[in-house]
């Protein structure tokens, strides 16, 4: 399983406004500025949040985007699954498993599953809150 550009930047976008947004809105355009991402990818990407309830938007001058919830009330597995889909690493085991004439007989599926349980596990237990402190320790670590 490899997760797309759309997944990794949308969880970028969601910690961006969880450290930024201090009660007002962020701009898509400082995001991208801060992030490195095109402003018109990440409007796109914003939109999928949007219509999933994870952030709000402000119109106006001073709008943006803010967190619909606290940061801890997102998981990065929220995230991702909202982007990517499913998570498993191949058809046959995860959310919407394909049905495998082979199932029955088949020694890999356990393979298949353990993967797909552990990546599920860590994902659902890492919040957008852990992420945060995460980067305000390694932006400490690193003199910024």
């Amino acid at each position: 399983m490899k997760i797309s550009t759309k997944g990794r930047y949308a969880l970028r976008l969601m910690l961006d406004l969880a450290a930024y947004q201090k009660g007002a809105p962020v701009s898509l355009k400082d995001v991208a500025r801060r992030q490195e991402i095109s402003d018109k990818y990440l409007e796109q990407i914003v939109s999928v949040l949007n219509k999933a309830g994870y952030v709000k938007s402000v119109r106006g001058a001073q709008g943006g985007y803010l967190l619909r919830k606290d940061p801890s009330e997102y998981t990065v597995g929220m995230i991702l699954r909202l982007t990517e889909g499913d998570l498993a690493p191949v058809g046959c085991v995860g959310e919407n498993a394909e049905t495998c004439k082979r199932e029955a007989g088949c020694a890999a599926i356990r393979i298949w599953q353990r993967i797909n349980d552990a990546v599920n596990a860590v994902v659902d237990d890492i919040t957008l809150a852990d992420m945060l402190a995460w980067q305000q320790d390694a932006d400490v670590s690193a003199g910024t």
